[in-house]
C-alpha cells in the first residue's frame, strides 16, 4: 500500500498521520473484543474478525494519490461494521473546487482521516457513527464528531439512558478542551446536520458535528496542537462510551416486530447518506474507494 506522506517541510501532518493509523487499530481490537465477548448476543456463529484490506488511489491526473486501508467486520455481535483509514492527496475537480476552503484557486489538496460506522444486529444496540479528519488545501482545517442512532421509537428520547451517556461523553470531551471544544455549538450543529429535511425528522439522538476547525492554519503549533488534541479526545471518548452502551444492551432479546422497526429506520439513515452526507460526497468527488465510502449502508433496510 503506498499511502503518501504530507509535504516534508511539515512534520505535523505525519503525527497526525501516525494517530489515525494507531485510533483505527485501537477501534479494531475493541471491537473484536467485544464480539469475543457476548457468546450469545446477535447471530448464532463465530465471533466476527475484521477483514483489513488496503487501497490505492490514482489522482485525477493519473499520478498516485495515497490510499488507505478498509476494515470490514461481519459478526454475531455486529451484523456490519466498518473502520476505515484514508490518506490522500492530489487535486480537487475544477467542479468542486469551487466549495472546499482553499481550493479556489489551488485546487491541491491533502486530506487523512477515519471513520467509523457499526450497525448492530440487536434493535437494542443504537447504530454509531464517528469520523475525524484533517484537511489541507491553502488553508488547514480538523473536523468529525460522533452521533448515536437510536433503533426503536421508545428509546428516543433525551432520557433514555443511551442519550444521556452519549450525550454526556461528547460534552465532557468538549469541555476537558477548552477554547476549541464548544459543546453546545457542536451539539447544535449535529442537530442541524444529521436532519433529513425531505421527511422533517432527525436521523438519531444527536451528539456533536464540527468541521473546519481551522486555528491550525492561522496560528501556529500550538493551535495545531490544541485543536489535534481535541480531536483525539472526542475518538477516545467515542470508543469509551460506546463499548459501554454496548455492554448495556447486548444481552436484551429482541422481538420480530423490534428486528422490523429497526430495518425502517436502517431505511432512513440509508436517505440520509446518500441524500445528504459530506463524507459521501468528498469521497466519491475525489476518487476514493468506492467500497469504502458506501459501507456505512446497512446490510439490511426496509421501506415499509
Amino acid at each position: 500500500m503506498n499511502i503518501s506522506a504530507p509535504a516534508p517541510d511539515d512534520a505535523r501532518f505525519a503525527r497526525a498521520s501516525d494517530w489515525f493509523a494507531t485510533i483505527q487499530r485501537r477501534i479494531v481490537e475493541a471491537m473484536e473484543a467485544l464480539e469475543r465477548e457476548f457468546a450469545d448476543a446477535g447471530a448464532k456463529i463465530a465471533p466476527g474478525r475484521f477483514t483489513i484490506e488496503p487501497w490505492e488511489r490514482t489522482d485525477a491526473s493519473g499520478a498516485p494519490g495515497g490510499g488507505g486501508r478498509m476494515a470490514m467486520l461481519h459478526g454475531r455481535l455486529f451484523e456490519k461494521m466498518g473502520a476505515h483509514l484514508s490518506v490522500v492527496h492530489g487535486a480537487f475537480p475544477a467542479e468542486f473546487a469551487a466549495q472546499i476552503p482553499g481550493a479556489e484557486k489551488d485546487p491541491r489538496f491533502w486530506a487523512a482521516g477515519v471513520s467509523v460506522i457499526a450497525h448492530p444486529w440487536s434493535p437494542h444496540i443504537p447504530t454509531v457513527h464517528m469520523n475525524t479528519r484533517l484537511v489541507r488545501t491553502t488553508k488547514t482545517w480538523f473536523g468529525g464528531g460522533a452521533d448515536l442512532t437510536t433503533m426503536l421509537d421508545e428509546r428516543r428520547n433525551p432520557d433514555d439512558p443511551d442519550a444521556i451517556a452519549f450525550h454526556a461523553a461528547m460534552r465532557a470531551a468538549c469541555d476537558r478542551h477548552p477554547g476549541v471544544g464548544d459543546a453546545d455549538r457542536f451539539r447544535k450543529w449535529c442537530d442541524e446536520y444529521f436532519y433529513l429535511k425531505h421527511r422533517n425528522e432527525p436521523r438519531g439522538i444527536g451528539g456533536i458535528f464540527f468541521d473546519y476547525l481551522n486555528s491550525a492554519g492561522d496560528k501556529g503549533n500550538s493551535a495545531f496542537d490544541a485543536d489535534f488534541a481535541f480531536v483525539r479526545e472526542v475518538a477516545e471518548s467515542f470508543l469509551d462510551v460506546y463499548c459501554d452502551i454496548v455492554r448495556r444492551n447486548a444481552g436484551k432479546p429482541w422481538s420480530e416486530a423490534e428486528r422490523e422497526e429497526q430495518l425502517a429506520r436502517r431505511g432512513r439513515y440509508v436517505e440520509f447518506n446518500l441524500l445528504y452526507d459530506r463524507g459521501t460526497i468528498f469521497g466519491l468527488k475525489t476518487g476514493g474507494n468506492i467500497a469504502s465510502i458506501l459501507s456505512s449502508m446497512p446490510p439490511l433496510a426496509s421501506w415499509p
